[in-house]
């Protein structure tokens, strides 16, 4: 579902404050796994997970996504796969607008950014569905603006509004850095549940190895723009939390 060959970036190229923040990254993740980036600050964890989304140009390698070369696509272009939820609750939604206006923008991303046509009763019906998935009684409130809502309400639906294009990859950075203790377990069981649900590949950058070790499928360390480590399957299995700490020590 989504390959890297041979992968780098680096920023200020040419002078004294370059920064190699992939440096021949090569990698597969098959459609429907979860995998979980870790790594110190500057490791590379996020860089990995623009160049996937498109955000910058790469200076080498190439990017496939369903088998098709994207490298050479914008970010706006990679929509038609890729959908994203950002650290601050704040970025992804448009906060005068109504819950049900952000879900019909949501679902023409790759679209016509109109607002007059497709908010019918069945475009509602879908919406009030699939917002019931995360138990939070939001289904009901449809009307309510998105800058009403707390930072928690705004990333669940986030998740939600994640899956109204028929995106197959889902990129999370640090998605729950800026929420309360409860309103961030909810979001990750949430992600956990719409992950399986619609069968999406789950991108998780996190420092938080307590999630990494209960919810990926997969999880890679990441270390001067390089993998460090990569364990899936029985490996991924027989790692214990405290191991995993281990990495960091």
């Amino acid at each position: 579902m989504i390959e890297l060959r041979d992968v780098s970036k680096a920023f200020n190229r040419g002078n004294a404050n370059e920064i190699k923040a992939l440096n021949h990254v090569s990698l597969s993740v098959s459609q429907g796994e979860y995998l979980v980036l870790v790594g110190s600050n500057g490791s590379g964890k996020s860089t990995l997970l623009n160049a996937i989304a498109g955000a910058f140009g790469i200076d080498q390698g190439s990017i496939f996504l369903d088998n098709q070369n994207v490298t050479q696509l914008k970010d706006f272009a990679r929509s038609a796969w890729i959908a994203r939820i950002f650290q601050n609750p704040l970025s992804g939604t448009a906060p005068d607008l109504s819950i049900l206006d952000n879900f019909r923008l949501a679902a023409l991303r790759t679209r016509s950014k109109s607002l007059r046509i497709g908010i019918t009763n069945q475009f509602k019906k879908e919406v009030q569905n699939k917002i019931a998935l995360l138990g939070m009684g939001l289904e009901n409130k449809l009307h309510q603006k998105m800058g009403d809502l707390s930072g928690g309400q705004r990333q669940a639906l986030t998740l939600i509004m994640a899956i109204m294009d028929e995106a197959k990859i889902l990129l999370m950075d640090e998605p729950s850095a800026a929420l309360d203790p409860k309103s961030a377990e909810n979001l990750m069981e949430k992600a956990a549940l719409i992950r399986k649900e619609f069968n999406l590949t789950l991108i998780l950058v996190t420092h938080d190895l307590k999630d990494a070790h209960r919810y990926g499928h997969r999880i890679i360390q990441m270390q001067e723009g390089r993998i460090h480590r990569d364990l899936s399957g029985a490996e991924k299995s027989e790692l214990n939390l405290t191991d995993l700490f281990q990495w960091f020590a």
